[in-house]
């Protein structure tokens, strides 16, 4: 049975809500980890001790720049205003010994979904993936020696010590790709929102003109009890690779679903076989991996009656190819339900695989470790 995802609803580690917000996807920010406290020079001067010694203690580390996960976090607005973001330095060091304070990190929340890129290099420094996954993107620099640290037989009033290193400070660059089960790709105008707005809650702008999608749209279907997250992206025309329309940039918002969903408005008296592969040749430009995952094509605006006739006489043209062609007419309902259901059955199958992946790769590490272990001599 088909229904309505509820605003706000939680799947994948991520909340996902219908409401319609300011949505940033990519950020460039500066961090500095926090430079080390400089060690101190001093002798202890004390009653009843007059040869007391060297007592300068040595500086606090600096502070590390962590970027952490989070579900409650949807877009990159904030580092929009914000772009640079330091972590608190050590301490110096004191006398009597005393070490230094070591200086605050620095957490960075960010969406789930967010890889980070080195922006002079473009190397991949991570991909947060997952709900409160965390990586160090800038070490604090380590506190320098006081001169009790050089005290020796010889040399007993040493008046040597140390700075304190400087953290590290690195440009990067922030892009989301949001976490979907299921990507709506196709030409503009193609149903895609009024799709997404008929099975979950999201509400994106439904109008009669191209290009009414602007940003991508998150919504959550319920089929059968189970949570599907569907994604809605900006339609792709010829030439989009190119920077034509809205080009290719949201594509990357659709890398990490299972199955792509290639709706095509039948309504048009475009052939529909040659708009089939127009947007997978966009797709393939932009990714061969993307343009290589599974597709459930679906014929839309069936309510009106010409799209029905060229449904009929579609589909043997695309049985040919060995596409199973879906009829819909979301506005109506019709045939959404049975698409819904196929939908779901992909999803169940890529999550199937996605999980025997990752108990492959964790015996494999597991196995790695033993031989390792078993090699060493006892």
């Amino acid at each position: 049975m088909l229904q309505h995802g509820a605003h706000g609803a939680r799947t994948a580690g991520v909340r996902y809500t219908g409401r319609s917000m300011k949505f940033v996807d990519e950020a460039l920010i500066s961090v500095k980890a926090g430079d080390g406290g400089r060690g101190c020079l001093a002798f202890l001067r004390e009653k009843y001790r007059p040869h007391g010694g060297p007592s300068g203690g040595d500086g606090g580390n600096g502070g590390d720049v962590v970027v952490r996960a989070d579900a409650g976090l949807t877009t990159l607005l904030d580092f929009r205003f914000q772009r640079h973001l330091e972590a608190e330095r050590g301490e110096h060091g004191r006398g009597k010994e005393q070490t230094g304070a070591a200086g605050a990190s620095r957490v960075v929340r960010v969406p789930v979904g967010t890889r980070i890129l080195d922006a002079d290099t473009g190397a991949l420094v991570a991909d947060l993936d997952r709900e409160d996954a965390e990586v160090v993107v800038a070490h604090g620099g380590r506190g320098g020696r006081g001169n009790a640290r050089f005290a020796t037989p010889t040399n007993r009033a040493p008046r040597r010590t140390e700075p304190g290193l400087p953290g590290e400070a690195r440009e990067l660059r922030l892009e989301l790709r949001l976490l979907a089960d299921v990507g709506l790709v196709g030409y503009p105008n193609a149903g895609k929102s009024t799709l997404i707005a008929a099975v979950s809650a999201a509400r994106p702008r439904i109008a009669d003109y191209p290009f009414t999608t602007l940003v991508p749209n998150l919504g959550v279907a319920r089929v059968e009890d189970e949570a599907i997250v569907i994604a809605d992206i900006p339609g792709l025309i010829e030439g989009a690779h190119r920077g034509l329309g809205l080009g290719t940039r949201f594509l990357r918002h659709v890398s990490r679903t299972a199955v792509l969903v290639h709706l095509i408005d039948f309504s048009s008296e475009e052939d529909p076989l040659v708009a089939y592969r127009a947007v997978n040749h966009e797709l393939a430009a932009f990714d061969p991996e993307l343009a290589a995952k599974p597709q459930i094509v679906v014929a839309t605006k069936l309510d009106v009656t010409e799209a029905r006739e060229r449904f009929a006489a579609a589909t043997p043209r695309f049985a040919e190819l060995d596409i199973q062609l879906h009829g819909i007419s979301a506005v109506s309902g019709a045939g959404v339900g049975a698409l819904m259901s196929r939908i779901a059955a992909a999803v169940r199958r890529a999550r199937a695989e996605r999980l025997a992946a990752d108990d492959a790769d964790r015996e494999g590490d597991d196995g790695g470790a033993a031989a390792v272990l078993a090699s060493e001599p006892s």
